[in-house]
């Protein structure tokens, strides 16, 4: 029985916008939230959908946000990838990679399913030593404003259900159900051991 749900985020960097506001939403609410990249380096919009940014995890917020007001200042205010980055350097000072964190989580939320596989072959691939169980689960919330602010909403509620079950192992596939009902979202939804 887990008496405190540590929620994580795990979302790809294309996502960015669900990430923090679902982070704001959480933190709001006393949930203990982080959030990670999976791929192997971040990515933001660019000029051209074929042209993204590209930045290496060890680039901080900052260093982003200087580099792209130096490239296009205008467009890059106007799509609010400014907005973001500075948003985002107030919370940490750079992205996070999921695989390089060696931390043990109770809950992994993923908004994307690309994202969930490769959380899930990440969790698969790790030695286990402590056989401390990790729920990881996807709900897939699309990339603009309206979604992710609904996502957050949604994700948020999960959690605070989460934590006021009584027994989290064998409430979860019934909680998750009365979601996918309510919400019209398809979860997906797996185990994994540390």
């Amino acid at each position: 029985m887990f008496k405190q749900v540590t929620t994580n985020k795990c979302i790809s960097l294309s996502n960015k916008t669900h990430q923090k506001l679902s982070e704001w939403r959480e933190s709001k609410r006393g949930f203990d939230v982080r959030s990670f990249g999976t791929g192997s380096h971040v990515k933001l919009p660019g000029p051209a959908p074929d042209k993204p940014n590209v930045y290496d995890f060890k680039t901080t917020y900052e260093q982003m946000y200087n580099d792209l007001v130096r490239k296009d200042k205008e467009l890059y205010t106007q799509n609010g990838i400014l907005h973001m980055l500075d948003r985002n350097k107030r919370i940490k000072s750079r992205p996070e990679r999921f695989q390089s964190c060696k931390e043990q989580f109770d809950l992994v939320i993923t908004c994307e399913e690309r994202v969930y596989d490769q959380v899930l072959e990440d969790l698969s691939s790790r030695e286990q030593e402590t056989f401390t169980p990790v729920h990881v689960i996807n709900v897939d919330i699309q990339d603009n404003h309206e979604e992710a602010t609904l996502g957050a909403f949604l994700i948020c509620e999960l959690c605070q259900c989460i934590q006021h079950t009584d027994d989290m192992e064998n409430e979860m596939d019934e909680l998750l159900q009365e979601f996918e009902d309510k919400s019209n979202r398809p979860f997906l939804h797996t185990v994994c051991f540390y």
